[in-house]
């Protein structure tokens, strides 16, 4: 067995795993990601991009400025459409800040993934087998295998950063896991035609929730809410676009340009949090700890907020520090998972149509739209939480 040393083994080489080992790298902290996939599989991944302010700080700090100023794009608004009336949220004036940036995820990942290797900090792709091993002591460890070659990575600290079916929850005992499993999920798709407004719309139509967003340069990434179980076969471009079209409204129809259908996926909506995110000295972070539905826009961001924790924290040990922040990581952390757990929750279910649609659940949902849409006073709170509380 090929044994070695690191100060801090990252399990995943997600947005969590890649940000934190680009900004410990960055104070001169030795680290090592192992990655069950290959590079390719990784960069190919297709995710959300809408990021609060605090993660393009973050994106900042780890040298990613630049690229997020060139090629985001910011937003200082959002609209929500209500059985085709449209009205917007001023994000900014509400907020007294810029509003949101839309910048990829899977650019995200591939700009951290390059500034890593190109710095020369290591990632052991197609890594399997990872388990970590005695992360109560001082001298924790992960196993793997690589190249048909059995590892042992010696480390002071362990980062779970890999996703919610990864090997790390598992290593925290007796840690308990909240979750809802969503009635609905999103029929996506990425096309090759113009946005229909410069800002993300949010529809909420007797049909069904829709979603209108776009990625640079002139694309498109557009969701219907559907049925989980949906076999996208049984959905052909045609019927897409007239659905779109239909849960826009009459009048803003005209809005929504065609044109070639690149991508198109099938995503679930659940929410997890699992208490606590860490045990000795394994610390969960992303997916790995928490996950939300998409229409909040948190996901990506929980796990920027997950990683200024933990960062500054594993940086205040290995300098000598009272390790006050590592022990305080898991409750710090979740205080601000829970809130934005509460904000997806309330988003998703006050934009999607219920499973008893004609019912009182449904009246109130939307009288409670009507209301936030005619009070100042509930556009800021919307706006705030959209935007990001503070870290």
């Amino acid at each position: 067995m090929a044994t070695r040393r690191t100060q801090v083994g990252i399990i995943g080489a997600g947005p969590a795993g890649l940000l934190l080992a680009q900004l410990l790298m960055r104070e001169n902290i030795d680290t090592v990601i192992l990655e069950s996939r290959d590079r390719t599989h990784v960069e190919g991944r297709i995710r959300a991009g809408v990021l609060e302010q605090g993660t393009v700080n973050l994106l900042g700090e780890a040298g990613m400025g630049e690229e997020v100023m060139r090629d985001g794009q910011v937003h200082g608004g959002i609209e929500i459409s209500l059985d085709g009336r449209r009205s917007r949220i001023d994000l900014a004036g509400l907020t007294g800040t810029s509003g949101v940036t839309v910048y990829g995820q899977t650019q995200v990942v591939r700009t951290l993934i390059a500034k890593r290797l190109g710095a020369g900090g290591e990632i052991v792709f197609e890594a399997d087998g990872v388990v970590p091993i005695d992360v109560e002591s001082n001298r924790p460890r992960l196993r793997y295998r690589s190249g048909g070659v059995e590892h042992e990575l010696v480390c002071d600290f362990i980062a779970g950063c890999d996703g919610f079916h990864g090997v790390s929850r598992s290593h925290v005992p007796g840690a308990r896991v909240y979750e809802r499993v969503w009635p609905h999920a999103w029929l996506g798709i990425l096309a090759e035609a113009p946005p229909p407004s410069p800002e993300l719309i949010y529809a909420r139509h007797p049909r069904g929730f829709a979603l209108y967003s776009m990625r640079p340069p002139g694309r498109s990434r557009l969701y219907l809410q559907c049925e989980p179980d949906i076999d996208p076969a049984e959905w052909p471009d045609g019927r897409i676009w007239e659905e779109l079209r239909r849960r826009l409204g009459p009048d803003d129809a005209g809005m929504l340009q065609e044109g070639p259908v690149l991508e198109r996926l099938v995503a679930s909506m659940r929410s997890v949090v699992t208490e606590p995110m860490h045990h000795g000295r394994l610390f969960l972070a992303g997916d790995a700890a928490h996950i939300v539905p998409p229409t909040g826009a948190k996901g990506l961001n929980l796990a920027a907020s997950d990683v200024h924790y933990l960062s500054r924290a594993i940086v205040e040990s290995c300098r000598g520090g009272s390790g006050a922040r590592l022990e305080a990581y898991s409750r710090t952390a979740l205080a601000r998972v829970w809130k934005a757990e509460r904000f997806s929750w309330w988003m998703t279910t006050l934009l999607h149509r219920p499973v008893d649609h004609e019912g009182f659940e449904a009246r109130i949902l939307l009288a409670e739209l009507e209301y936030l849409l005619s009070s100042p006073v509930a556009m800021a709170s919307l706006a705030e939480n959209y935007v990001g509380l503070p870290l």
